[in-house]
């Protein structure tokens, strides 16, 4: 009988969870949202209960409407939003806090006490990140110092640290099971990616205890096996990575040179450097990816904080759509924004720019500007900021990238991606598996145990759905984008990194 491999994808606002077949299609999906919190501005959690009992139901619905016993599933593969944080209690499984969520600049202070130490080249050098509240390391700092007794707790091995994938691999398997892998593990501020082990000076400095941590494991692998009361037959846990290392897998992106962008919550370009190394600068960082076979090697990385969760926001913030699918019509309800720049500095500024402190801004409002005006400017505000962050790459690696190839569900918006195209002048080339991210989780986990033989089989399954070409003039280009840097610069803090 046909067998599927399938793959979770726990993202920052909701989970998906697909089962794929042997020629790459998906052929069930499901998902659902859970709720964000936010107990102060700046401030990002989530309930890690409400998370996997929202991933244990959306896995168990795909499974029902699919109607696949376990039998037929070949393995699990996990993808999960990054540097998200949870400690729970490794003997009852209970999460000792909210997790605190990869947007969340609350760990701030501690990142600008560590760089007046003169420690930033420190962290930068041995784990290719900034010392930026963005990251793991630091949020776990602040949970160890702000509750009480817990990092006695922790050096008594007490106390269990993960990222969303490690968490779920540990609920899945009944809490048998305590791993991340490489590309999850070069996300935290605490991981040497040259060394590729946990970094026992920066653990020292940030005063966390080696015991909290998980062992990392190869992406492509199988690592345990789910609880049998879950769905009545033990099936192979195979395959975990990091959202935007995994999309760079599921989008074929396997050799050096190669590049990707997806548009989820964030937007993360990503590009392969295979085993090669190169120093980054202009806010990009060094990070572990996929290679071929799962095993890792590095990519240079450009993180926007706020991408789609802009047009999350026009409709549960502003309450100006009722769906995310409506932004593309009205956008092009008109010919341009009228001068107006929406800046989506929510949670700061990312890559290239590193400002913890910037807040976002709505800019160029006369008395005729519309709400499909402010739309459509919502929209233009992220493919601005991946101008911005292709402008570094190709600064920094020294090429010019002829083609950008995308995925992510707000790279749907035909608008969007249009404008993309025209902003950057280049082609853009948009996966027919617009959920790249939870492909490269069913890859992963299939290629360990051979439900696909070799990466080079896996690249031959993506295909292009539609490429936008670019259709303005260079004039007209560096008019609208000089309007966005000066946007920016209006939005800034002053205390970048």
């Amino acid at each position: 009988m046909e067998q599927f491999i399938m793959a979770i994808d726990q993202g920052t606002t909701g989970t998906r969870v697909m089962l794929v077949d042997r020629s790459g299609q998906t052929c069930a999906s499901e998902y659902a949202e859970f709720p964000q919190i936010y107990p102060r501005p700046g401030w990002v959690e989530h309930n890690a209960e409400i998370i996997w009992e929202t991933t244990r139901m959306v896995m168990e619905k795909v499974v029902a409407a699919a109607g696949v016993p376990a039998e037929r599933i070949a393995a699990i593969g996990i993808t999960n939003q990054r540097e998200t944080t949870v400690l729970w209690e490794r003997k009852t499984l209970k999460p000792v806090h909210n997790a605190i969520v990869w947007q969340c600049r609350r760990s701030a202070p501690l990142c600008e006490a560590l760089k007046a130490k003169g420690l930033e080249d420190l962290f930068r050098k041995h784990t290719g990140l900034l010392l930026d509240a963005y990251f793991s390391g630091t949020k776990v700092k602040w949970l160890l110092d702000e509750i009480s007794g817990l990092r006695q707790s922790a050096r008594a091995g007490r106390i269990a640290f993960g990222t969303m994938d490690t968490w779920l691999v540990t609920r899945l398997t009944g809490g048998r099971v305590h791993v991340t892998d490489y590309t999850n593990a070069s996300r935290t501020l605490m991981f040497n990616i040259h060394e590729k082990t946990w970094d026992r000076e920066l653990l020292e400095l940030l005063d966390i205890p080696l015991e909290i941590l998980p062992q990392v494991v190869a992406s492509a692998g199988v690592v345990g096996v789910t609880d049998k009361a879950l769905f009545g037959a033990p099936i192979p846990i195979a395959g975990i990575a990091g959202d935007q290392q995994a999309a760079l897998f599921g989008q074929g992106c396997l050799a050096a040179g190669q590049a990707k962008n997806t548009y989820g919550t964030g937007c993360f370009m990503l590009l392969n450097m295979g085993a090669g190394k190169i120093e980054p600068a202009d806010g990009l960082l060094l990070t572990l990816a996929c290679g071929p076979d799962g095993s890792p090697c590095y990519a240079l990385e450009g993180s926007v904080f706020i991408g789609g969760a802009v047009v999350q926001w026009l409709r549960d913030g502003l309450g100006l759509i009722a769906r995310a699918e409506e932004t593309q019509g009205i956008a092009e309800s008109v010919t341009d924004t009228q001068g107006v720049y929406l800046v989506p500095a929510f949670a700061g500024l990312g890559a290239p720019y590193w400002d913890m402190y910037a807040r976002g801004g709505v800019l160029g409002i006369t008395r005729g500007t519309t709400r499909a005006h402010i739309v459509r400017a919502a929209l233009e505000g992220i493919a601005f900021q991946v101008k911005d962050l292709m402008a570094a790459f190709e600064n920094v690696a020294g090429l010019k990238l002829e083609q950008l190839n995308v995925d992510g569900g707000a790279s749907r918006n035909d608008f969007l991606m249009q404008f993309q195209a025209d902003i950057l002048n280049c082609p853009v080339d948009r996966s027919s598996a617009i959920e790249s991210t939870g492909m490269g989780a069913a890859f992963l986990a299939g290629l360990a145990v051979g439900f696909w033989p070799s990466g080079e089989v896996i690249q031959k399954l993506r295909s292009s759905e539609k490429i936008f070409y670019p259709q303005i003039d260079e004039d007209e280009r560096q008019r609208i984008y000089s309007g966005w840097m000066d946007a920016v610069r209006r939005v800034k803090s002053g205390q970048s990194g």
